[in-house]
């Protein structure tokens, strides 16, 4: 399922993602040699229509076409055929980016042992750090996510953006199986088909490849807005849910992505349920324990935010909503605050 390359084929930085399949026919590992020997690895289209990263790799690699780059990379380009057709992942297959760590009804999976043949390929390449490229279907500011608290993933993240969250779900990313390597983070470049998306991308993975190390010391906490994921919300399967005036058990109210990174107050409106309907919003913390009731109500069939809370990825995208989730709620992570004082 994976082929590995260890140099550019022709055409490859001419294509743009639905044309890709014509050049890379399956996921393509391709390691490129830099002056510094520890390569960077960057994974891209990790799902299909989230194009931000690949297009940022391109430019990237034309900028050093003719000259050697400041240090190794290492490059996996993921769903290509996802990417063909413009969708997250295609009937049939998992999603790309929850199927790097061993859970429950993945094992003898061929993408997850593509996978963790990636992850001890660049163990024994010895990997200096780990970006994972991806865009949001949502209106949210770029941003940087971590799977640890510890000065070098900071470092790294707030090399991207001062806005950094720290996530324990959902499992099976790319950025939780390359935590336990080196340091790694998630970019989040807003949404698809934005070129100061891969403008800032493009000059991210370039300030990368120029580090000579990861600085070791604390972040200042004026110099980081540092969030905490701490629920996923979702619509169950069984619910149907859409906007304006569908015949729907959910109906969300407009502008919902506007809310994002936004501090709502409780009460918040979010969506109206059918008459008399008593369906819910599935919402899980970080142990995956329903906690739905601990931050939405339902009245009068209006559903309202019960506390204080901070979405993110809230999106207006049914498909991203089918496929993925509604958003995330976070809060500030006062711990790290707190120490700081």
């Amino acid at each position: 399922m994976l082929q590995v390359l260890t140099q550019l084929p022709s055409r490859l930085l001419d294509v743009g993602v639905p044309q890709l399949h014509e050049v890379l026919s399956a996921p393509t590992l391709i390691h490129l040699p830099g002056r510094r020997t520890e390569p960077l690895f960057v994974s891209v289209l990790l799902h299909g229509n989230e194009d931000t990263g690949w297009y940022a790799v391109q430019a990237l690699l034309r900028k050093y076409y003719d000259r050697e780059l400041p240090r190794a990379l290492s490059v996996f380009v993921g769903n290509v055929a996802a990417g063909r057709e413009g969708a997250r992942f295609l009937g049939g297959q998992p999603d790309y980016n929850r199927i790097w760590e061993d859970l429950p009804g993945l094992a003898g999976l061929p993408e997850r042992e593509m996978m963790r043949r990636i992850v001890d390929e660049m163990h024994a390449r010895k990997v200096f750090a780990s970006v994972d490229v991806h865009n949001n279907s949502g209106i949210n500011p770029h941003y940087a996510c971590v799977r640890r608290l510890e000065h070098r993933f900071f470092q790294l993240a707030t090399l991207f953006s001062r806005t950094v969250v720290f996530f324990t779900r959902p499992r099976g990313v790319q950025t939780a199986a390359f935590s336990e390597l080196c340091p790694a983070v998630t970019v989040e470049c807003g949404q698809a088909g934005q070129a100061h998306g891969v403008a800032h991308a493009a000059d991210y993975l370039e300030a990368c490849l120029n580090l000579a190390a990861i600085p070791e010391h604390k972040v200042a906490a004026h110099d980081i807005d540092l969030f905490h994921s701490v629920a996923i919300v979702k619509v169950p399967d069984d619910v149907s849910f859409g906007f304006g005036d569908e015949a729907v058990d959910i109906r969300f109210a407009d502008g919902l992505d506007y809310m994002n990174f936004r501090e709502l107050p409780a009460g918040t409106l979010l969506g109206w349920v059918k008459g008399g309907n008593q369906v819910r919003l599935q919402v899980r913390d970080e142990r995956g324990h329903e906690v739905s009731k601990n931050y939405l109500t339902v009245e009068n069939g209006e559903i309202r935010t019960a506390i204080p809370v901070m979405p993110s990825m809230m999106t207006m995208n049914a498909n991203a909503i089918r496929q993925d989730c509604l958003c995330y709620f976070m809060e500030r992570h006062r711990e790290f605050y707190e120490s700081a004082t």
